[in-house]
């Protein structure tokens, strides 16, 4: 069974960082791009970074690109987003998602190609 799960949401003090991790079971990256959505309350979900399967490019939305940062393990089973700078208007639910299996160098951040997803994790930031 495929699944993703993510992990390192939490309280958070303004300024503070965080690191995500979604690991991947049931399958390695080297076919599948993973990439990081965030959704507030009662807001569409927006896509923050991607890496392609294999790993060799990554996409990062232009207002997050300072701010966010994806990685991924040797092992290829778990990808990572660290987070630096949180501020109170963060506050966001994470989810990463899946596309896959496929052969293409590039990711995307729509929504569209994805079609596996974790449960979330979600950070709070406050004092």
């Amino acid at each position: 069974q495929l699944q993703l799960v993510e992990s390192g949401g939490g309280l958070v003090q303004p300024g503070g960082s965080l690191r995500l991790s979604c690991t991947v079971l049931g399958f390695t990256l080297d076919y599948y791009a993973i990439a990081w959505f965030r959704q507030a309350p009662g807001k569409e979900r927006e896509g923050v970074s991607c890496i392609s399967a294999g790993g060799e490019t990554t996409t990062n939305e232009d207002s997050m690109k300072d701010r966010f940062t994806i990685s991924r393990d040797r092992a290829k089973t778990t990808v990572y987003m660290q987070i630096n700078f949180l501020a109170p208007e963060d506050p966001d639910v994470y989810y990463c998602e899946a596309d896959g299996p496929t052969h293409r160098s590039t990711c995307t951040l729509d929504v569209e190609p994805y079609n596996l997803w974790g449960q979330g994790t979600q950070d709070t930031v406050s004092s």
